[in-house]
């Protein structure tokens, strides 16, 4: 009886564990001057639906429509049961301990923000050499959940600061300079330096910037897939995935709008659509929370990614294979389409690329639940690409065997949904 009894209170505190797990989508509020209710209502109602909880908000010291902006997505988020909290950049702008709890106070207030218990989650994205602003943050503001992105200190120097902070967020999604697959071993050195405390794991679809300051191609391939079934190993308390809209560095899962693309970034962004990566959000966010991938397959399908220009067809822009590595960015990708289908069952997909190509079935490189990953070889194949599952299929922009008219490799890639 006893024995039933500790295992019953097991059963009931591993429920509670998972229960409160919640993911966010890292969100720049720097490119929405002028953003409309509308805007902000389709934003929150498009991730809501594909099982993200909220909005990390991103926002600059220097940037004015600030508040016009953050009271919108504050009142809208409040009407359609999505949560919220801020990310205040250190990196881009100067912070100072004043400014930022007038901001925690004017909207902590909102049904909208997130708290873990009862205090507003307030995040950053890097700031460490400021570290000794927070404790009069929590006093000015009564109180604060501060979960930071120093990931610059690493894993062991946030655990030196662990008396500052009730948590962290891991920038690092993606992987590292010359590594062509991501690994965990930044998130368990994370969860171990913690020591308990809630950790909050970055997982990014994609990588590729090409702008003045900063030209760096992370491999993506297997990215989506890889980071989705470390979430299920590493179980972190939190997900902060990125981006929901940073269009210059390619991390976009939402589609891009037109007049919010930074200059430069749209040689590389317009035409290159990224929501399919969304189609298999609410699957791989269930189980998470679940804490097993057994759970449902809310609909059938399969989401494919790809690049529309072979690596090495020209030069390669001066971009780099990783930040801060010094080899071209070319090594660091293959020219595959890259798939994940989301079936109940094993089964096969039908790729086929250009008008001559009769299509050829392939099978799932790796599994996990009832996700499946599948990686083609595009062999100097050119036209457009075809997916098919099922009997349903879809047809995504042209491969072509010549350089974008940028005169360099666009590293960016297309997705497609069947």
């Amino acid at each position: 009886m006893r024995l039933y009894s500790l295992v019953s209170i097991a059963g009931l505190c591993a429920k509670l564990a998972t229960a409160d797990r919640q993911v966010f989508a890292h969100y720049i509020v720097g490119i929405t001057s002028g953003q409309t209710r509308d805007e902000w209502q389709l934003d929150i109602s498009q991730a809501k639906a594909s099982g993200i909880d909220g909005f990390a908000l991103n926002i600059g010291a220097q940037d004015s429509y600030n508040d016009a902006q953050l009271h919108l997505a504050y009142d809208v988020a409040s009407s359609n049961g999505f949560s919220l909290f801020l990310s205040f950049d250190m990196q881009a702008s100067q912070w100072s301990a004043n400014d930022i709890g007038i901001y925690i106070n004017t909207y902590k207030g909102f049904s909208s923000q997130f708290k873990i218990n009862n205090l507003p989650v307030v995040s950053t994205f890097e700031g460490p050499s400021q570290a000794d602003i927070w404790p009069g943050v929590r006093a000015a503001t009564g109180g604060i959940f501060f979960v930071p992105d120093w990931a610059s200190l690493g894993a062991p120097g946030v655990g030196s600061k662990l008396s500052l902070i009730d948590g962290a967020f891991n920038w690092g999604a993606w992987p590292e300079a010359n590594q062509l697959t991501m690994s965990t071993g930044n998130d368990v050195a994370y969860k171990s330096v913690l020591q308990g405390k809630p950790y909050m794991m970055g997982v990014s679809p994609y990588f590729y910037t090409n702008l003045p300051g900063k030209n760096w191609y992370s491999a993506s391939d297997s990215l989506w897939f890889d980071r989705w079934k470390q979430v299920l190993d590493i179980n972190p308390e939190y997900i902060e995935i990125i981006t929901w809209n940073d269009y210059g560095e390619s991390s976009y899962i939402n589609a891009p709008i037109s007049h919010q693309v930074v200059p430069g970034a749209d040689t590389y962004v317009t035409g290159f659509d990224h929501t399919a990566f969304r189609f298999v959000l609410p699957y791989f966010i269930s189980a998470y929370k679940a804490g097993n991938a057994n759970v449902a397959v809310p609909s059938e399908g399969a989401i494919a990614w790809y690049r529309t220009t072979p690596a090495t067809i020209c030069n390669d822009g001066g971009t780099v294979w990783g930040q801060g590595g010094g080899a071209s960015a070319a090594g660091g990708t293959q020219d595959v389409v890259s798939i994940i289908a989301l079936t109940n069952a094993p089964t096969n997909i039908n790729v086929k690329i250009g008008s001559g190509d009769g299509g050829q079935s392939v099978s799932a490189t790796s599994t996990v639940g009832k996700a499946s990953f599948y990686k083609v070889p595009i062999n100097g194949r050119t036209g457009a690409v075809t997916i098919t599952l099922n009997g349903k299929s879809t047809t995504g922009p042209v491969i072509a065997n010549s350089c974008p008219s940028s005169g360099h490799v666009n590293f960016n890639a297309v997705s497609i949904q069947v």
